[in-house]
């Protein structure tokens, strides 16, 4: 795991501008990509040789850029699945979550990996863990990308953290700004000069 991720080594970059507000790099792709190697290493290790094929969950629309490097790296035979959520109104975090599409396939009694772009105070993912436990789910670990731990103020165990961030508002990689910048293969913060 990556330990907050610092933008000094990558000022060369240019910023991006996103709706009303400009960006800077923050975490180069290729930084992003070793993460990822290392938590499918120990997906690899934990899972393999399963009976059932384990079910990874992606909560979008953050996780699928993650999501799909992941699955190019498990080696163990996986189902997919999906679920959309919202918590996030501009640059904030509305304290709630909503959801927008349940739960896309029958997951009672199976194992589950959720994959989570970003777990900051923790809320999404502690609804997430509960709603998969009412429907029946049999075990269930988080793997996420990206972790906040300044303000993650839950229990619930994070099982797979690709790289501890700053408490900083982040886009590119999956995550966006108003619907913008998800697409963009590095990780920027936004530019407080502006």
């Amino acid at each position: 795991m990556i330990k907050f991720a610092s933008a000094k080594n990558i000022s060369q970059m240019e910023r991006i501008k996103l709706h009303d507000k400009y960006f800077v790099p923050y975490i180069r792709y290729e930084e992003i990509s070793k993460a990822i190697d290392v938590v499918a290493e120990k997906l690899n290790n934990d899972f393999r040789g399963c009976k059932t094929p384990p079910i990874l969950l992606c909560v979008l629309n953050g996780s699928i850029m993650f999501t799909g490097e992941l699955m190019k790296r498990i080696t163990f035979p996986c189902e997919i699945t999906s679920i959309r959520l919202a918590s996030y109104e501009g640059t904030l975090s509305s304290g709630k979550t909503k959801t927008i599409l349940g739960l896309t396939a029958d997951i009672r009694g199976r194992d589950l990996i959720i994959v989570e772009d970003i777990v900051d105070t923790g809320t999404t993912i502690c609804d997430i863990h509960k709603t998969l436990t009412i429907a029946g789910a049999n075990d269930i670990k988080i793997c996420t990308l990206l972790l906040k731990p300044e303000v993650y103020n839950n229990s619930l165990v994070l099982d797979y953290v690709a790289i501890e961030v700053e408490n900083r508002f982040l886009v590119g990689f999956g995550l966006d700004y108003n619907q913008l910048g998800r697409n963009c293969k590095d990780i920027y913060i936004l530019d407080k000069s502006s």
